[in-house]
């Protein structure tokens, strides 16, 4: 029996994993980038190994300039492994393939020919769990043990019970493991909390409405004072950054990353005046945080600022501290596309610009991450549950997509006084 035991730790500890730095394997990366005056959103397929292919499809939106896109896979601190190009004709994805050769960290490169988007991405090695090479092991070693029990079953004896038993004894761990498969989950990692960030907004020339300005986003720690790169996709984007001109016109875009912390929009005021934003960003070990901040724009050719009116909103009588149904119907048929992964997007400011707040009407979950923005089959009337922390008067933003369109759906509603919220 000692030998049965000596021979199947033997076949187990054979099959070794490919263990390096990295995680598992994931799903697909959705990362929105407004570059220059392109809303694109980049999805960054998954790979499973390397060298390997890497499938990148660049979506642009309706609006969008034409125009072709240089996208190149970067390891970072080190060149371009692979580049191809994107012409940008129409609304929609349009696909690339290139390649990585290595794991670790990379970023994918989009260069309109004057700006150039650094996307940050991983290229992971699969690690095999301990349980599945335990069950994997187990099941080898049975059929080694079975082939060595027919080879010495005509010779009769004692020793013809021992590979008989290893049979047994790794057949029995193999399906202990499998079963055991459900209870082992993956290794805890313990987030030690990190201190808030600093936004530094800075325009390249002076504001003036009517112009086109290029503005600087730089992130610091709080603590340290060094850029932070540091940031993570979340709900599609590194960067949700929600401008709010003087007479209540929204720009929602996602700033572009240029370099480690730096992150650039261009932003073409309508109007002069006082123009407020807000920055929603995930930081690796801090959580999800929201910056404030703004931007002085001088007198010069005002143009007329509008957002879309085609679509009905109810909001019922909201009451402070208790949770509120809120409703767009864009009209038509159901035919939404998923925007940022999302059914719908709601900004909220008030009252006088107390609060902001963004909340989401989430699709239905799907194996393998977000759906493409390519599923045109959710309804046309959005919900969204909202609770009101103080009453007063709020501005509401209702955005979904249709066409590759962006719709936008405004609304004032004034929320009676009530409980406070728990």
């Amino acid at each position: 029996m000692r030998l049965v035991v000596a021979l199947v730790l033997l076949l187990l500890g054979g099959t070794t994993a490919a263990a390096a730095d990295g995680g598992p394997v994931g799903a697909d990366l959705h990362v929105a980038q407004t570059v220059g005056e392109r809303e694109l959103t980049v999805v960054i397929r998954r790979t499973d190994g390397a060298p390997a292919p890497l499938r990148v499809d660049v979506v642009a939106h309706a609006g969008d300039p034409g125009g072709v896109i240089r996208v190149r896979a970067v390891p970072t601190g080190a060149r371009a492994v692979s580049e191809a190009a994107v012409e940008l004709r129409q609304p929609g994805p349009v696909g690339v393939s290139l390649s990585v050769d290595r794991f670790g960290a990379w970023e994918l490169e989009l260069d309109d020919g004057t700006h150039v988007a650094r996307i940050p991405f991983t290229v992971p090695e699969r690690i095999t769990p301990a349980w599945e090479r335990t069950a994997f092991g187990g099941f080898v070693a049975a059929g080694v043990f079975l082939l060595a029990a027919l080879v010495m079953a005509p010779r009769g004896g004692r020793k013809a019970l021992v590979p008989a038993a290893g049979v047994v004894a790794s057949v029995a761990v193999g399906i202990t493991a499998a079963l055991l498969s459900a209870t082992v989950g993956p290794k805890a990692v313990v987030d030690t909390g990190r201190p808030p960030v600093a936004l530094a907004v800075t325009p390249d020339s002076e504001a003036k409405a009517g112009q086109g300005v290029w503005l600087s986003l730089d992130w610091y720690d709080a603590a340290t004072g060094r850029p932070v790169d540091d940031l993570l996709v979340h709900h599609g984007a590194l960067v949700h950054l929600a401008i709010i001109s003087p007479n209540g016109t929204p720009t929602h875009v996602h700033p572009m990353r240029v370099g480690p912390g730096r992150y650039r929009i261009l932003y073409k005021p309508a109007e002069p005046g006082r123009h407020a934003m807000a920055a929603e960003i995930a930081r690796a070990g801090g959580g999800q945080q929201q910056i404030r901040a703004e931007v002085e724009v001088a007198p010069g050719t005002s143009q007329k600022s509008t957002v879309d009116n085609t679509g009905k909103v109810d909001t019922g009588a909201p009451v402070a501290g208790r949770p509120a149904t809120l409703t767009a119907d864009f009209g038509g048929p159901d035919d939404l596309q998923p925007w940022l992964g999302m059914r719908g997007h709601l900004i909220l400011v008030g009252p006088g610009e107390t609060l902001w707040a963004h909340a989401h009407a989430l699709t239905s979950p799907m194996a393998g991450g977000q759906p493409d923005e390519s599923v045109a089959a959710y309804p046309a009337k959005v919900s969204f549950t909202f609770t009101f922390p103080t009453p007063g008067r709020y501005r509401l933003w209702f955005q979904a997509e249709r066409d590759y369109r962006i719709l936008t759906l405004p609304a004032v509603v004034d929320v009676a006084p009530g409980g406070s919220p728990r």
